[in-house]
């Protein structure tokens, strides 16, 4: 019953061809990863070259990713996804003729991580405010889940792997038009979602950016902001979140390779094979919360899990054992895996539709704002704290928020007074609940 009701998503005609179309863009985002890495190579660009390439595709996510949360609110999801898939074709597209006639250069490169990077920003928000109105809410874990299952194994493991191959056996520019290929069969499939999903876009849309005709960008962003922080159980765990990430993503991917080094005498072989173990542990965990219904007390579960699986980053800096590394990487991705799997599940169960392509982009925004600032810290703070010392108190900070955030927020509270079993209100009505007072 349990594998049954994570495959339930598929009987709704829409989620197939969302979740298609989705899984090969991912692919392809993948391969893109691996590519690009290499045509920088091929065009003779070096450490300095690829940085900033990836800082193009990173200016274009950050930058305008709470445009792309407003443009979801106020603009029909199948349409922004269309488009996004259409902008991606065209970029890769070009970029691919570019490197067959051998005129591609390094500035085509940055334009087009850029713009792919601007088409994220708008795909995440329209594909988080869109399952709600093609899933029934009782799904929605499930489609989480799923989704959360095929990002790590296609983006992380499948995609790189091709695209090497394909580098290593003809050229990078084959694996760029892998990429191509990759965004041709997802724009042609997106294509497919529904009419009646337009449509009930389209309504949604008049009931309330038509309500509000005069109202500026600003003022959109201004409504989730307001909603986010009149909202405790959203506000604390975005704050958990900024912490995490602050704490987190810099020592495990900036430092920890020098742990594997300096530890246990590895190398890049084995930083990746660790990185494969999160990577599959977040995917399996994702698998099974997809199977089992949403926790009764899903704040706690969802926080708690979180917190708590930090807490064996805090004793890496001591470990001198491959196998307790990998134990320790292995419980960070379940926990990771089931924890946003919830949260997805949370966003559109419990914030309003109106709102939730603008709540979404704040979530995306505050895990990516801090990302970079964790990596740049990481380096220089180790050169004067020992790493044991960062991974230590980076383990220990993450449960003891998680703690302060379960408390402030009164999330056993909250849980109880706004349950979300199947028949659960309409997130559309979610006005009416305590929360969104």
């Amino acid at each position: 019953m349990a594998a049954l009701r994570a495959l339930r998503p598929f009987v709704h005609r829409d989620f197939r061809v969302l979740i298609s179309a989705l899984s090969i863009s991912i692919f392809g985002s993948g391969m893109w990863a691996v590519a690009m890495v290499y045509e920088v190579i091929h065009l003779g660009g070096g450490p300095l070259e690829l940085s900033l390439v990836a800082t193009a595709a990173s200016i274009g996510l950050v930058g305008f990713v709470l445009a792309g949360g407003i443009a979801a609110d106020r603009l029909p999801q199948r349409l922004l996804i269309i488009a996004v898939e259409g902008a991606n074709l065209a970029v890769i597209a070009t970029v691919t003729a570019l490197a067959m006639f051998n005129v591609l250069q390094l500035w085509h490169l940055a334009i087009g991580a850029f713009v792919l990077g601007v088409g994220q920003a708008f795909f995440f928000p329209a594909y988080s405010a869109i399952l709600p109105r093609i899933l029934p809410a009782d799904d929605l874990l499930a489609a989480n889940g799923l989704e959360g299952t095929v990002r790590p194994v296609l983006q992380q493991a499948a995609g790189p792997a091709l695209a090497g191959i394909l580098v290593a056996a003809l050229s990078p520019a084959h694996a760029v038009a892998g990429v191509a290929v990759c965004h041709l069969l997802a724009f042609g499939i997106v294509n497919f979602l529904g009419r009646r999903t337009l449509r009930a876009d389209a309504v949604g849309a008049g009931e309330t950016t038509g309500a509000r005709g005069d109202s500026s960008l600003f003022k959109d962003l201004a409504e989730g902001f307001s909603y986010t922080i009149r909202t405790p159980w959203l506000l604390w765990t975005l704050v958990w979140a900024c912490l995490s990430v602050l704490f987190l993503i810099g020592p495990i991917e900036v430092l920890l390779p020098f742990v594997v080094q300096n530890q246990l005498g590895g190398d890049s072989r084995m930083f990746g094979f660790l990185l494969a173990i999160m990577g599959v542990g977040s995917a399996i965990a994702a698998l099974a919360t997809a199977s089992l219904r949403l926790p009764r007390r899903y704040l706690t579960v969802m926080v708690l899990t979180w917190g708590l699986g930090s807490l064996p980053v805090a004793a890496i800096g001591f470990m001198d054992s491959f196998w307790m590394l990998g134990a320790a990487m292995l419980i960070f991705g379940v926990t990771e895996g089931v924890g946003t799997v919830i949260w997805g599940t949370l966003l559109q169960r419990r914030v309003p539709r109106h709102l939730l392509g603008r709540i979404s982009s704040l979530d995306f925004f505050v895990s990516l704002a801090l990302m970079p600032v964790s990596m740049a810290l990481a380096g220089p703070i180790a050169e004067v704290v020992p790493l044991w010392l960062i991974f230590f108190v980076g383990g220990l900070v993450c449960p003891i928020m998680a703690f302060v955030a379960l408390f402030f927020a009164r999330m056993m509270t909250d849980e109880i007074q706004n349950p979300l079993a199947p028949d659960a209100s309409d997130p559309e009505i979610a006005d009416t609940q305590p929360d969104a007072v």
